[in-house]
């Protein structure tokens, strides 16, 4: 599925890209990957005798790759987001440098890329036994959200699954089962989540919970537990309680399931491909394709 989407955001035109720092194989052969099949036009910003040099040891070619040097990855991300205000670039992608060095740059109050809505990271994963693409938030930038941030962060899924072609998408809202209960704050959330859907506050989307995950992918038990409801069992989105919960799942699926994944970040200005360090060159180019998708999709709304 994510490959699918790679070989169709081929024909889109080239998403220019600021590429943050890439100071390692991955993230340096991921964005020349990305730009030799027609992905993106990649800008290097970082430091230029460091890039070169693992260049030459991976057996990369820079040749015709815009490269801005920057002494450190502080001041890459600086310069990244700079390029971004200035509009010399639509995207931003994360290298070798940790996620709070690049989102420092990328939320700072005066110089940053900040909209009226929260910031949050959205993965998108191809599971061998499910049958559709699922996205998974907030796993990766926010810690433990608040209920006006889980709006915000729920429509940012929303709005990526739709551009990825998902007309009405099936939004799970996860925690430890279907009932709420007080002393559990994601049921509270959960359930304030659906009625705020029903009031319009969140739209394009068909919301559901709280639900447990089993309940929420998988049609069998949600049959058990006589729940009749259509995002139950065939979720497109799992919103997960808290960061660690998320990450947790994610990586459960990435390392014990052998998903393939890509991570992207919306809310700010432009899209933030934000991949592990431990991410290969496919979730670099499927995270490029999924920023090329979000931008087509905006542009087409009236």
């Amino acid at each position: 599925m994510l490959e699918t989407l790679v070989d169709a955001a081929c024909a889109l035109p080239p998403l220019r890209t600021a590429v943050v720092h890439p100071c390692d194989p991955a993230s340096l052969a991921g964005a020349l990957q990305a730009q030799s099949r027609g992905l993106m036009q990649a800008v290097l910003v970082g430091p230029r005798a460091r890039i070169a040099e693992v260049a030459q040891q991976a057996g990369l070619d820079l040749a015709g790759t815009e490269l801005i040097d920057a002494p450190h990855s502080h001041a890459a991300a600086d310069r990244a987001v700079e390029l971004v205000r200035d509009g010399r670039v639509a995207a931003l992608m994360k290298g070798a440098l940790h996620t709070q060095e690049l989102m420092q740059a990328v939320v700072a109050r005066e110089s940053g890329l900040r909209t009226g809505r929260r910031m949050s990271h959205v993965f998108a994963l191809e599971v061998e036994l499910y049958p559709r693409t699922l996205f998974i938030t907030d796993g990766a930038l926010n810690i433990a959200p608040g209920l006006l941030h889980k709006r915000d962060i729920v429509q940012n899924a929303i709005d990526l699954a739709q551009a990825t072609g998902v007309a009405t998408p099936k939004v799970a809202l996860l925690s430890v089962s279907e009932e709420v209960d007080p002393a559990v704050t994601s049921s509270l959330d959960a359930a304030a989540l659906c009625k705020m859907a029903d009031r319009g506050q969140i739209s394009g989307a068909l919301l559901e919970g709280p639900l447990a995950m089993d309940n929420a992918i998988s049609p069998q038990a949600a049959a058990a537990k006589g729940i009749s409801s259509p995002v139950a069992g065939c979720a497109d989105i799992l919103l997960v309680p808290d960061l660690a919960s998320g990450n947790m799942l994610v990586k459960q699926l990435v390392y014990l399931s052998g998903a393939r994944t890509a991570g992207l970040i919306i809310g700010a200005r432009v899209p933030i491909m934000l991949s592990s360090r431990a991410d290969g060159v496919a979730a670099r180019m499927a995270a490029c394709a999924l920023a090329q998708r979000l931008l087509q999709h905006r542009a087409a709304k009236p």
